[in-house]
């Protein structure tokens, strides 16, 4: 897929920004990555880097005028910038921490798509990912972090009703637990059971990275030009195989 444009991955440093970076520049994307961590090393061929609060409106409103000066328009939008949340009750969850999280999952998420989908909305065309989780769909011990992702999940379908005949596509993936360089190290140091993570998909694993990649390459392609305000999960069978807890789990066939 060559193109003159230019596909935008807030949070590429990392996680699963990084491999979207990947994937998206093998299959012919140009690629620019806005993060505060440095992104040189994700892969060679990235077009250019951009360091960006995504939490700042004036930051990201800058950062739209510094891309495409150097580079060209954006019109594909990957919105991967997140933190994760540790597990805390309510009375230990902090307002100062609860904010953080909701500033950099939602806020940030929605300052993005505000500022480059507007840009597209101009010229009446482009496609938007959002980065959700199926923590966002379900019921969980992650009180700032969940309803964070539950809420990108919804402004996902309004800004795809809202754009939608501009020819902006605005589209969500929602991952599973997936085996990134930081669920990974929680592993090692025996913070995560992975047996706890896997037991209940439908699959019996963990997402690999690349794999929520590919389904974010899908929605930003032309194969999914009739496709907008939807939320896919790319979880293994998480969603699926998690209420048969209560009947003994998921069939282990053999």
């Amino acid at each position: 897929m060559k193109t003159n444009s230019v596909t935008l991955v807030t949070g590429g440093a990392s996680g699963i920004g990084a491999a979207c970076v990947k994937h998206l520049i093998e299959i012919g994307h140009q690629v620019v990555v806005m993060d505060l961590a440095n992104a040189k090393n994700v892969h060679p061929d990235v077009l250019g880097f951009i360091s960006c609060d995504v939490t700042d409106e004036s930051a990201v409103k800058d950062s739209l005028v510094k891309i495409q000066e150097q580079f060209g328009p954006v019109d594909a939008l990957v919105n991967s910038a997140g933190i994760l949340q540790n597990r805390l009750p309510p009375d230990k969850l902090s307002m100062n921490e609860w904010e953080r999280v909701l500033n950099v999952d939602f806020r940030g998420t929605y300052l993005c798509c505000a500022v480059f989908g507007s840009a597209m909305v101009k010229r009446k065309h482009g496609a938007i990912v959002n980065i959700a989780s199926i923590a966002g769909m379900r019921s969980n011990p992650l009180h700032a972090y969940a309803p964070a992702k539950a809420a990108v999940i919804s402004m996902t379908a309004g800004l795809a009703a809202e754009w939608g005949r501009t020819g902006v596509r605005v589209n969500a993936v929602s991952p599973g637990y997936t085996r990134t360089e930081a669920l990974q190290a929680a592993i090692d140091r025996g913070d995560r059971d992975p047996s706890d993570l896997m037991s209940q998909a439908a699959m019996g694993r963990l997402v690999e990275p690349h794999e929520v990649a590919v389904g974010v390459a899908f929605l930003l392609s032309p194969q999914a030009t009739a496709i907008t305000g939807i939320n896919l999960p790319v979880d293994a069978g998480w969603l699926a195989g998690s209420t048969w807890q209560t009947y003994g789990g998921v069939p282990d066939l053999q």
